[in-house]
């Protein structure tokens, strides 16, 4: 009860009226970032960094938290609407919440999507509070071997659990080939820059991501077979809040999904460099492996929906707690905030939360209002944000083109990057054409460095035995379990060809 007690006096330094100010502040102020692509919350928490010198700590962290959480919720709003997304954990919304859009449910898509936002990241807010210190114990336990086994079941879930196995591992590998432009992540060597000081930066994934699903989808519509059925579709686009209302009943039809996807998006979060963006990816391919009709996935399942948002608000959360707790941010704009902690004379660690109670407790009764406020706002605008589906298509198109060219730009100021979406944007409109997947590109692109570099750590470590991957109490059952999902298409198919020798055997006998 020492835990609840303290969270009652955070509560109590919340309740200054001014506090409460800069919370409502920060969180629209994030919901406007979050709604740029490229920008997002990091971004946003960086931007606003220096201003906060000027406020008390508390007032201080407090507003970049609103910030962080309402681009948490601000990024899905343009992934669903014009499969443009305003954040890189918002990527895995779109797979579903733009089908759903283009079928006139982009109100119930968004809607859905912030009501979980606010259970995920309410779950992870009552298990930071009370289970701060042993999450964060536990996350020490996790070495490279055991990233590398975490990060192999992400791609495992899109070659064993999608329906075009070997599609699936064709972009997946293309995803690690881009991935490797650029520096080496381990000796710092330049590779695959064939010479040019442009490609040494590597290739951001949000750009990429932007081309394949913002303007790719722009081109696949523009065709005059899809023409007429979009214009149709984006005007039959209903408002009013009783999508509210079918949101809160597809949560309790899917309430253990969500819960289940909030754990997964925490324990990921607390992770030191995981953060938000892989939690995503792998808790859409859990609830495509636990759905009764996973042929539904990218096509418009609220699943696909309500598993990733319960995901990255949650792991948002997560990975605030080892910052906290043993200064090791684990997300970037977790590092941001630790950085703002230092800058106010602080020191992030176990110590902080004897040294300064009303600060971190200040802090952490933040996670719950800053969340409260998040979802209201978004809440009663969502008929607002709906209405923007009922402007014409030929108005619509060029407004997305330019957001897809812009949000690409603000990343790095680098017109590299607005290459990228012109490329990848013809690209993704060919491969929609050819059926094959786009999500296990990105999620290679994404999660390739960090998996590279989990699995050269560990061969370090090991002399080159791949056996550390099976020898670890943590590493070894997940390695397997990466394993059976690789391998499962070709599991099943030796079964079903053994099966069927029988069959096939007593056909011929009877004919």
């Amino acid at each position: 009860m020492e835990a609840l007690d303290l969270l009652l006096i955070g509560f109590a330094q919340i309740a200054d009226p001014s506090r409460m100010g800069f919370v409502l502040l920060g969180v629209v102020l994030g919901l406007l970032v979050g709604v740029i692509p490229g920008v997002g919350g990091t971004t946003g928490v960086a931007i606003l960094l220096p201003v906060t010198v000027y406020l008390e700590p508390l007032s201080a962290i407090v507003m970049l938290a609103g910030i962080y959480w309402g681009a948490m919720y601000g990024g899905l709003i343009t992934s669903i609407l014009f499969a443009v997304p305003g954040n890189p954990w918002s990527v895995a919304v779109m797979f579903d919440g733009r089908p759903l859009a283009m079928q006139g449910k982009a109100a119930l898509a968004m809607s859905a999507g912030f009501v979980v936002s606010f259970v995920g990241a309410l779950i992870a807010a009552i298990l930071f509070t009370f289970f701060a210190l042993p999450f964060a114990e536990l996350a020490l336990s996790f070495g490279p071997p055991e990233m590398f086994a975490v990060l192999l079941i992400a791609f495992g879930t899109f070659i064993g659990l999608g329906g075009a196995p070997a599609k699936a591992a064709i972009m997946i590998a293309a995803g690690f080939l881009l991935s490797t432009v650029g520096f080496d992540v381990v000796t710092g060597q330049p590779r695959l820059t064939f010479g040019t000081i442009t490609l040494m930066q590597g290739f951001h994934f949000v750009p990429i991501t932007i081309g394949l699903f913002g303007l790719g989808e722009v081109l696949y519509n523009a065709s005059e077979r899809y023409k007429v059925q979009i214009e149709e579709m984006t005007r039959a686009a209903k408002l009013g809040f009783q999508d509210v209302l079918e949101s809160v009943k597809a949560l309790f039809r899917h309430f253990w999904l969500v819960v289940f996807s909030s754990l997964l998006g925490f324990f990921t979060g607390v992770l030191p460099g995981a953060g938000a963006t892989p939690a995503s990816f792998m808790s859409y391919g859990v609830a495509q492996k636990l759905s009764k009709h996973p042929e539904q996935f990218g096509k418009g399942a609220i699943e696909g929906v309500m598993a990733p948002e319960a995901a990255n608000n949650a792991a948002g959360t997560g990975s605030i707690l080892p910052m906290l707790v043993l200064g090791i941010p684990g997300s970037p704009t977790a590092a941001i905030l630790m950085a703002g902690i230092f800058m106010w004379g602080f020191v992030p660690g176990p110590r902080l939360f004897v040294e300064q109670p009303e600060f971190v407790w200040g802090f952490i009764a933040s996670l719950y209002v800053a969340n409260v406020a998040a979802v209201v706002i978004c809440l009663t605008a969502t008929p607002l944000l709906a209405l923007m589906l009922r402007t014409p298509y030929a108005i619509l198109t060029p407004i997305i083109v330019v957001l897809c060219i812009v949000g690409a730009f603000a990343i790095q100021n680098s017109m590299l990057d607005v290459w990228l979406v012109l490329i990848f944007g013809v690209l993704g409109f060919v491969l929609r054409k050819l059926a094959f997947p786009l999500a296990p590109l990105v999620v290679a692109l994404v999660l390739g460095a960090p998996t590279e570099q989990a699995l050269r750590q560990s061969l370090i470590m090991s002399d080159g035995s791949m056996l550390i991957f099976f020898e670890r109490a943590i590493s070894g059952p997940l390695t397997v379990a990466a394993l059976l999902l690789l391998f499962l298409p070709l599991l099943q198919l030796l079964w079903r060809r053994y099966r069927g020798k029988p069959d096939a055997a007593a056909a011929a006998s009877s004919g």
